[in-house]
């Protein structure tokens, strides 16, 4: 008993400022700290949503295979393509219609003819820009259906942004 009695006296004679030395020790301090700044991460007030941006409207317009071949990806414009004088802007493909792209030639081009045929060469394309558009003769069933395809496929993705005249028509 002797042992309590001496803790007793020693806890009384023990003044103020030495009652606090045991809560205020440096693990105490950083554990308040972390305290601290989780509750200030959980109550602080967040930043206001940003909303996507709409892209730029698209006026519907009339090209001319000389028009729509700036339309090709390249120096920041949009990737247009025709396909049976409809154009469509592919440029949310533009991994497989713009620049470095496997379809990258049919930028900014009449791809009807190289559709059909699932020919990539560059003969499938108008090579007279100024002269008349593609009457598509020569295909057959099989590539009318294939070109067909290749068309609802487009419809069904992309928007139509204009058509495709030849520049005598305009």
């Amino acid at each position: 008993m002797d042992y309590v009695n001496q803790r007793v006296a020693e806890a009384a004679a023990k003044g103020p400022a030495d009652m606090y030395t045991g809560v205020v020790s440096p693990l105490n301090i950083i554990l308040l700290a972390i305290t601290l700044y989780t509750t200030y991460l959980l109550y602080k007030p967040s930043p206001p949503a940003a909303l996507p941006r709409e892209p730029p409207a698209v006026v519907f317009r009339t090209f001319t295979p000389r028009t729509l071949l700036p339309y090709n990806g390249t120096n920041g414009m949009p990737v247009f393509l025709a396909v049976r004088g409809r154009v469509f802007d592919v440029t949310s493909g533009r991994n497989f219609y713009g620049p470095g792209g496997p379809y990258e030639n049919f930028a900014g081009r009449d791809a009807s003819r190289g559709l059909a045929f699932h020919s990539f060469d560059e003969d499938m394309l108008t090579k007279d820009l100024d002269g008349p558009l593609d009457k598509l003769e020569g295909l057959g069933p099989e590539e009318y259906e294939s070109l067909q395809g290749w068309e609802e496929r487009f419809l069904s993705k992309y928007m139509v942004v204009g058509r495709l005249v030849a520049q005598a028509d305009i």
